[in-house]
């Protein structure tokens, strides 16, 4: 792929894709998808579909689908009815013939859910934090936007994108988010936004300490809760709602592809707030709404999870079971007391052979997670436990781990949180 520009210039673009593509390989950051199948009801049972054509059973355990609600008969029930009812697609975007009655229920569902007057549906959580957050400076002319220094990548984009001032304060850090708020002029807008449950260390974000200077600062709240909400809280709200604290929280985003099994995004908030949102945001302007089948999978399932107490006991249970046992082998993860486990191995090389060990010896499926998704020599392997792995995946899993951190010659030593 050589291009002769009209001066003359030769720019051979494959050497450079060739270049780019090199550096990941040699400092071992090369991403490799893994073809599975998922199948219907055995989750997280799957089929590996293999380069040579071959297959393997696998089980899953680095999948988002955190609850097993991808296959709750009453989500698979409600796409059937509705894909059954109006087809495939919605046919637009949601200005122009895209809002169907399926929309309008998902989003009152969510509404309800965070106890906010409206909510509003994007395709994804990460484009509805892009979408938001990036136009947010342009209903509040001046506004100053302080940013956990671990958020999303979705949010740093839409931070960075929405062209005003942004200030990054140490992760979790009160005081110096308070030292940054002080330095700013009191007149200007300004919005803090933060998660609730960081997904790669699973710690939780301090909700209460940061509405208490958000309130004594004048300033907004946005906060990202898409590995909490259908987890936390009496009703799977997040959090927020576990801790009482859903009111003081001004905008809250979500996702529906995770707890909920299904796909799409949303922020909550009030009715203003979202009509401003609708109103100016390109990222829900110019999208292509959610299929209609999707829309009422996503509303059955948050509707489900507001009553289902059981399963979110459950989740729990799992994740203390996997970390105790980790415990009793001395190996090194994190434990914050979230649902999320990361087994900590500090080198990109050896946390891809690890999971390659495991799929092509022991049919475990867990993806490496390598910089820049997590800062260098914390490379990891992220476990997600649900209520669907039995005690029979977990010993496989357990006595997995055993054997390759003995065959592997690894340090057995756990982490402080």
């Amino acid at each position: 792929m050589q291009l002769t520009c009209c001066g003359g210039l030769d720019l051979n673009y494959t050497a450079h894709l060739d270049d780019a593509l090199q550096r990941l390989h040699d400092e071992g950051r090369y991403r490799t998808f893994i073809d599975i199948e998922r199948r219907r009801g055995a989750y997280p049972h799957a089929t590996w579909r293999r380069p040579d054509g071959t297959e393997r059973p696998v089980t899953v355990w680095c999948g988002n689908d955190y609850l097993g609600m991808g296959q709750h008969p009453a989500v698979l029930a409600a796409m059937h009815e509705a894909i059954d009812a109006t087809g495939a697609g919605s046919g637009g975007t949601r200005n122009i013939s895209g809002t169907t009655i399926y929309h309008k229920a998902l989003e009152a569902e969510l509404a309800d859910l965070h106890r906010k007057d409206a909510a509003l549906l994007f395709t994804s959580a990460y484009i509805a934090n892009d979408a938001t957050l990036s136009t947010l400076p342009r209903l509040f002319p001046g506004l100053i936007i302080y940013s956990d220094a671990l958020n999303h990548a979705s949010m740093i984009e839409g931070v960075r994108r929405n062209g005003g001032a942004k200030r990054i304060f140490r992760h979790n850090d009160l005081d110096h988010l308070r030292e940054l708020l002080a330095a700013d002029d009191p007149a200007a807008p300004k919005l803090i936004a933060f998660e609730s449950v960081y997904s790669m260390d699973g710690d939780f974000g301090p909700i209460e300490g940061i509405c208490d200077l958000a309130d004594e600062f004048g300033a907004l709240t946005y906060m990202d809760e898409v590995h909490a909400v259908g987890m936390y809280g009496p009703r799977g709200a997040g959090v927020a709602e576990r801790d009482g604290l859903m009111h003081r929280v001004d905008i809250i985003n979500g996702t529906l592809a995770k707890a909920y099994g299904v796909m799409g995004g949303y922020i909550a908030a009030d009715e203003k707030m979202c009509d401003a949102i609708r109103s100016y945001a390109p990222g829900f302007i110019f999208t292509t709404s959610l299929p209609p089948a999707i829309a009422a999978g996503a509303a059955a399932s948050v509707r489900h999870l507001k009553t289902d107490q059981d399963r979110r006991d459950r989740h729990q249970t799992q994740a203390k079971i996997l970390k105790t046992r980790l415990r009793g082998l001395g190996l090194p993860f994190i434990d914050h007391g979230t649902h999320i486990v990361p087994v900590i191995v500090g080198n990109p090389v050896h946390t891809k052979l690890l999971s390659d060990m495991l799929l092509d010896q022991h049919g475990i499926y867990v993806q490496p997670i390598n910089f820049p998704t997590v800062p260098r020599g914390t490379e990891r392997l992220r476990f997600t436990p649900s209520p669907v792995h039995g005690p029979d995946e977990m010993d496989r899993l357990v006595l997995a781990l055993d054997d390759l951190w003995s065959q592997c010659a690894l340090n057995r030593a756990e982490l402080s949180a």
